[in-house]
């Protein structure tokens, strides 16, 4: 890396070293538990919430319910003027969507790593800082190489289910692990997400330290999304967690990918989105009728 890279990076990491010292500097009271607002999915747990100093696992399949779950606990501790980070392992965090769900973009850090190796690695350093209410950590699904089909979730050593617990614990931060059922984590508390076709999903305790283990809700979408209708709630969903087989309910605001753009009329051989023409919505990509010049 060249001297003048170096010094561009080093200004941006004291940068948000300075915007996190002053977030942190705003008064706040003790926080203990992050409640998703959801009261059968918070009763599950005896702690009436998400713990924070502990590492707790979504785990499900795509769609069913897990990232909305955690999108609720991080817009609970922005309600409390906490800070957030997202370590993104599928690269499909929305934030748009996030933000309708109450998210403040401002105050939630998301984290790309390059490869599946460092994921646990950096949410290790994110909740043993201390700085973060909470931290999330997605081992989900993503693309698989060439954009075919879906690479299975990352699936952690128990050694490294141990550092993550160890260090929620010491930086007092909530860490929520994003699984799916193939890759499920090793030595934390365990919830599974369920859908239960297109009006409710179920929430269960498979595996917990502090009891209540079998315990289960069930409860209608709308619950999720409660400042949203009905129609807006099953838009915001696919966004978040589009399953396969179900590209042609996808909203109009889905954000697409690297390999669509290489692979279809807007890659090489296309016009350039923003410049020589406006990028084609993702249905005509699909075989509709494409865009007028």
């Amino acid at each position: 890396m060249s001297a003048a890279a170096e010094e561009r990076t080093g200004a941006v990491v004291e940068q948000l070293r300075e915007r996190i010292r002053q977030l942190q500097a705003a008064p706040r009271g003790y926080l203990a538990t992050l409640r998703t607002g959801v009261a059968e999915v918070d009763a599950l747990l005896p702690s009436g919430g998400f713990p924070l100093g502990q590492a707790l696992e979504l785990c499900g399949e795509m769609a069913s319910g897990r990232t909305s779950l955690a999108l609720r606990a991080v817009a609970a501790a922005h309600q409390e003027r906490r800070l957030c980070a997202w370590v993104d392992g599928p690269k499909e965090l929305y934030p748009p969507a996030a933000a309708a769900m109450g998210v403040d973009l401002s105050r939630l850090l998301i984290v790309r790593p390059k490869v599946p190796a460092q994921l646990a690695w950096t949410a290790v350093q994110l909740a043993r800082s201390g700085a973060f209410a909470c931290v999330v950590l997605d081992l989900s699904q993503g693309l698989a190489a060439g954009g075919t089909g879906k690479a299975p979730g990352v699936r952690l050593s128990l050694a490294e289910g141990k550092k993550l617990a160890d260090a929620a614990f010491r930086g007092g931060s909530l860490l929520l692990l994003l699984s799916s059922p193939s890759a499920p984590a090793d030595g934390v508390t365990r919830l599974r997400t369920e859908s239960e076709g297109a009006e409710r999903l179920s929430v269960e305790v498979v595996r917990s330290r502090q009891g209540g283990l079998g315990t289960r809700a069930v409860l209608p979408w709308q619950a999720l999304y409660p400042a949203l209708g009905t129609e807006e709630a099953a838009a915001l969903r696919l966004a978040e967690e589009l399953p396969t087989g179900e590209e042609d309910s996808m909203p109009e605001f889905y954000r697409g990918r690297s390999w669509e753009r290489r692979n279809g009329v807007c890659g090489i051989q296309g016009q350039r989105p923003g410049r020589d023409a406006a990028m084609p919505s993702f249905r005509s990509r699909l075989g509709g009728s494409p865009p007028s010049s």
